[in-house]
């Protein structure tokens, strides 16, 4: 391979891929373990990066840049997810005009937050695509898949780090920059202004928009090894699963909403048991159960 590789953290590779995806605008509010990417964002001089006053306002922002057709990303740890539900879910209703990405970093272990809260209940709630990285690569590769996702399904889409995955290192393929066309901003009230009228037909739309792209989408694989074990987990919690069970069967999720139900029914029928491995609540426990 003749690409340069590059030993990065996971924020820093979250900001080379929204360099590589075309982004043109940054606006985020700063809280570890989600700092990091921003500043890394602003060292790109084809990026206008900020500050926002919280997290409301960043989202927002970034709102504001996509629907007038520009690329834009915003970032925070979780605890600032909270502070921006409220552009968030409605966002969620309206859609995007240029790729919208939110990137929130949670923190199991607390190591520098007051609690131990878990962002995909955010995405359930407002019924909006996640994905989650398990290392740095990764980290580039889902945010430049995000961004595509987003214009394809006319939707924010979240992507999720945790701690460990923001704060390691591993090799990352660096490559060009892709310059994006501003798209055409087109007055449209009814997608726009989520008054009741507006948001009810857009409702359904939301409850179907990605359900059957999970089932075929390659962020979700499947590793087979053997019969006897069979383990769901993604993020950090895959590589731990890796490194405790090495001769078990995988199914690695990408994807954490919307889950694969018939992957998952399918994967569970090739083995003998089970196991679900993630941090914090049983979010894809309860969704296999």
């Amino acid at each position: 391979n003749d690409r340069m590789k590059k030993l990065m953290l996971g924020n820093e590779a979250v900001a080379r891929g929204a360099y590589e995806a075309g982004v043109r605008v940054a606006s985020s509010y700063p809280g570890t373990p989600s700092t990091e990417i921003t500043e890394f964002i602003a060292k790109y001089d084809e990026i206008y990066a900020e500050w926002a006053p919280n997290e409301k306002v960043a989202v927002e922002t970034a709102v504001g840049a996509a629907i007038s057709g520009g690329r834009a990303i915003s970032a925070m740890k979780h605890v600032g997810l909270n502070v921006a539900a409220d552009p968030l879910f409605t966002a969620s209703y309206i859609g995007v005009n240029g790729g919208l990405v939110i990137v929130v970093a949670d923190d199991p272990g607390m190591h520098s937050s007051q609690n131990e809260q878990d962002s995909r209940h955010y995405a359930i709630g407002a019924k909006l695509p996640m994905l989650e990285p398990a290392d740095s690569s990764e980290c580039k590769e889902f945010t430049k898949r995000a961004f595509a996702i987003s214009e394809e399904f006319d939707t924010p889409v979240i992507l999720r780090l945790t701690t460990r995955v923001a704060h390691s290192q591993s090799l990352v393929e660096m490559c060009d920059r892709e310059e994006v066309p501003l798209k055409d901003y087109q007055k449209d009230i009814a997608k726009n202004v989520m008054i009741p009228a507006n948001a009810k037909p857009k409702h359904v739309f939301v409850e179907e928009k990605l359900a059957a792209f999970a089932e075929t989408s390659d962020l979700n694989r499947e590793i087979i090894k053997g019969k006897k074990i069979g383990i769901i987990a993604a993020g950090i919690s895959y590589q731990y699963a890796c490194e405790a069970c090495p001769d078990a069967s995988i199914l690695k999720l990408g994807m954490v909403n919307p889950l694969p139900e018939k992957m998952i029914r399918d994967f569970a029928a090739k083995v003998d048991k089970v196991y679900v491995v993630e941090q914090l609540d049983p979010v894809i426990e309860t969704f296999c159960r």
